[in-house]
């Protein structure tokens, strides 16, 4: 039988798949008929974290390959999501938007104990 998934490579710790259609017989890494993209799940910055060719996927199915559940999950998710390649943003962006929103969040508490603090003065004036 003929399936369409994922090949592993990359560095350890550093996954990196390729989606193949491959004999089931066939090792996971091993021997493949035919690549039809890839899929980088640590892509960082500018990289592409996700390239599929759909037309082959779609011919191949109507050829009988049977594709596992996480390469269907894969096709649903570039199918929904146009922003699937958009660039991640860098662990220094994360950090300042981590920081903006804290700065964020102490401010309105800072702003609640006024808020508080005038509501008490004036209880306390009656």
């Amino acid at each position: 039988m003929v399936v369409i998934r994922l090949a592993r490579s990359g560095a350890k710790k550093s996954p990196f798949y390729h989606v193949v259609v491959a004999n089931s017989r066939d090792s996971r890494d091993g021997r493949f008929i035919e690549r039809l993209g890839f899929y980088n799940p640590m892509a960082r910055g500018k990289e592409t974290r996700l390239s599929i060719d759909q037309e082959r996927i779609a011919y191949w199915e109507s050829c009988g390959a049977q594709s596992t559940e996480r390469v269907t999950s894969l096709v649903k998710k570039i199918n929904k999501d146009a922003n699937i390649n958009a660039p991640a943003p860098t662990k220094a962006e994360q950090k300042l938007a981590q920081v903006a929103e804290s700065a964020k969040a102490a401010r309105v508490t800072a702003e609640e104990a006024k808020k508080a603090a005038e509501s008490s003065e004036e209880a306390t004036a009656e």
